[in-house]
């Protein structure tokens, strides 16, 4: 597998990958000495313990876009790394989970058709997989969620229309357990761009309401801007200090019961 992984100079001024913090290296997977795993168009850090990714970061050129079928890619684990540290369909057989991308398959399919190409296929690798619920995960494809990075691109005047993303699911420590693997009910996303040779991050956090007992149930799924600050307080790593000083959100958000959730993109701090 040859990749490149995600580039720190994409937009032009550096925006780099997250630091893990000594807990967060502590439980990475370690591959060629190093916790960072390279892909096609992105990278991501591992975890041991909960078998998820910690962080994925992926750059896309929307000026490159390839548009390319899913059909006949397995979700396979990487042969790279320790099966043990990763979930694979063992998890989603019979029930109402889907193997929910982190790095969104058509944000990675850009470029040379060829690296488009390995970039699709590297993007069922499990290690770039969460459980989601079915209704969370096809409901967003058209919401919100699954709208952000399209709606930079389209709403954004975007510099040379190139975004670095950084995402991963939030590991809780009463996240519900279901066969054995707890369930991340939260996800985070930071979207960096270039607008008028000025670098800019908007971060967002989602919650899947999950229920979990005999049957699987989503509640409902909410989606809030909040600071890169706030982000790093969920997660164990920091983000790029370029990244803190672009942070679109002018407020630092109070707690939880006084933040209200994002119900069009046009609500967004770009």
């Amino acid at each position: 597998m040859t990749s490149a992984g995600f580039d720190a100079k994409f937009l032009g001024t550096a925006a780099g990958l997250p630091t893990l913090t000594e807990t967060g290296a502590d439980d990475a997977v370690e591959l060629n000495g190093s916790t960072t795993i390279d892909y096609t168009h992105f990278s991501l850090a591992l975890s041991k313990s909960r078998r998820f990714a910690i962080w994925v970061a992926w750059n896309i050129d929307g000026g490159e876009m390839k548009a390319l079928s899913r059909s006949n890619i397995p979700f396979i684990k990487d042969p790279r790394v320790p099966a043990e540290f990763q979930t694979g369909d063992e998890l989603y057989r019979d029930n109402r989970l889907d193997r929910g991308h982190l790095a969104r398959r058509a944000d990675l399919c850009w470029g040379p058709k060829a690296e488009a190409q390995r970039a699709n296929k590297d993007s069922f690798f499990f290690t770039n997989i969460t459980p989601q619920m079915d209704d969370f995960n096809q409901s967003t494809k058209e919401g919100l969620w699954g709208r952000l990075e399209d709606a930079v691109l389209a709403d954004v005047d975007v510099d040379n229309l190139k975004v670095s993303v950084y995402g991963g699911p939030v590991f809780n420590a009463d996240d519900r357990v279901f066969r054995g693997v707890p369930i991340p009910r939260e996800f985070y996303k930071a979207i960096a761009f270039v607008v008028d040779g000025e670098l800019r991050c908007s971060a967002f956090l989602l919650t899947q309401n999950l229920v979990l007992a005999e049957a699987l149930d989503l509640d409902e799924f909410r989606v809030f801007q909040v600071s890169v600050a706030e982000l790093e307080k969920r997660v164990n790593f920091t983000f790029p200090a370029e990244l803190h000083t672009a942070d679109t959100a002018a407020v630092q958000l109070l707690d939880e019961s006084e933040r209200k959730p994002l119900n069009s993109l046009a609500e967004i701090q770009w």
